[in-house]
């Protein structure tokens, strides 16, 4: 069962993935990551930054969300191991082969400062194998939607005759609004204070309890039809709300890492997250069940955008921060473009070459 609001939702906001990242990778309000920005906040207000503000708190738990409505549907007509299977050649294999295969790159970019510094002497194979696992970036998505899948198919045997999955269905959009108080619970799963020199840190990006508490969400009340189509009739007055949470929530926390665990765990943080997942499913619920040439091809492709276009922020950010002398406007307009015209060249490259494009993107021969 393939519905084209989901698949357009999910390419939709894979490309808004692309976007922040420009932003994030010159941001200055101490998010990890990056090559920083053009000046010290307060000093400079870097007012461009407002765009990790306003779809950070969202669009990695709205994708969670779509991957546990797009399980429902996948585990109708093919069997747990067929599925978990699929799982590991489309996630896992680009996570973790695809590292040494490509992301070994970005994995340069990401600690090219430190390797002038203290790498000098290391031997050039231990500095690729370094790179290779400094480079899983964006790539923690995959590697926490497959192990997602591989437990999910324990939780799911403990609902075997799907009484859990019916009870669900169920929900009125009351319920619906109110599981954001389950979006809160599972952001404080998060490690307040993270040690240095330690995963916390890690840890924290990575999210896993509150991801999957999210997944679970998705499959089990979201991939009802009733429950989508709540969500459909109420999405104007879920956006209006949305919009609201989130122009407060940005006046008041101005400045502050948006990353940071007391950001994330925030009220007002969570109740805009959920409150814009909700809003954003009803919208192209509503007004984006449709497909064309377009919308066909980026349903194809965009998890292979999102795998390859970390590697053209990366170097050619960094090369333009510290070997030119462009204005940061400048920066921004060609670093968007090139992220958005090179991402896909590069896809449609890698794709075309055997045994790569299942190393980098777990493709089957075309």
């Amino acid at each position: 069962m393939r519905k084209n609001w989901i698949d357009n939702l999910r390419w939709t906001t894979v490309l808004l993935v692309l976007f922040y990242h420009v932003i994030y990778f010159y941001n200055n309000k101490g998010v990890f990551g990056g090559i920083g920005g053009f000046g010290e906040f307060p000093e400079v207000q870097q007012y461009q930054d407002i765009i990790m503000y306003m779809v950070y708190p969202w669009f990695m738990p709205l994708l969670f969300l779509l991957a546990g409505v797009s399980a429902r549907y996948s585990l109708q007509r093919t069997s747990g191991r067929e599925w978990l299977r699929s799982r590991t050649r489309k996630l896992l294999v680009p996570a973790t082969i695809g590292l040494f295969v490509f992301h070994w790159m970005v994995g340069y970019f990401n600690t090219v400062t430190a390797a002038e510094i203290v790498f000098n002497d290391m031997p050039a194979v231990a500095k690729y194998m370094i790179f290779a696992v400094s480079g899983t970036g964006p790539l923690w998505f995959a590697q926490d939607l497959w192990l997602f899948s591989l437990i999910f198919l324990l939780v799911r045997k403990l609902d075997g005759k799907d009484r859990l999955w019916t009870l669900c269905g169920k929900s009125g959009i009351i319920v619906i609004v109110l599981l954001g108080l389950l979006f809160w619970a599972a952001e404080h799963t998060l490690i307040m204070n993270p040690r240095e020199d330690s995963a916390d840190g890690l840890l924290n990006l990575y999210k896993p309890v509150f991801y999957f508490t999210v997944f679970l969400m998705g499959y089990f009340v979201f991939s009802h039809d009733e429950v989508q189509d709540k969500v459909r009739k109420a999405w104007i007055p879920l956006m209006a709300c949305a919009v609201v949470a989130g122009i407060i929530l940005i006046v008041t926390t101005w400045g502050e890492n948006n990353t940071s665990p007391e950001y994330l765990c925030s009220p007002m943080n969570c109740l805009y997250g959920w409150l814009m997942c909700l809003a954003m499913m009803g919208w192209f619920a509503a007004r984006f069940d449709c497909t064309n040439a377009f919308s066909q091809y980026m349903t194809r492709s965009s998890y292979g955008l999102y795998i390859v276009h970390y590697m053209v922020v990366a170097a050619l950010g960094y090369q333009m921060k510290v070997h030119t002398q462009l204005p940061p406007l400048a920066m921004y307009i060609i670093l968007t473009v090139a992220v958005f015209a090179l991402s896909p060249a590069i896809y449609e490259v890698l794709h075309r070459i055997p045994f790569i494009r299942w190393c980098v993107f777990g493709e089957k021969k075309r």
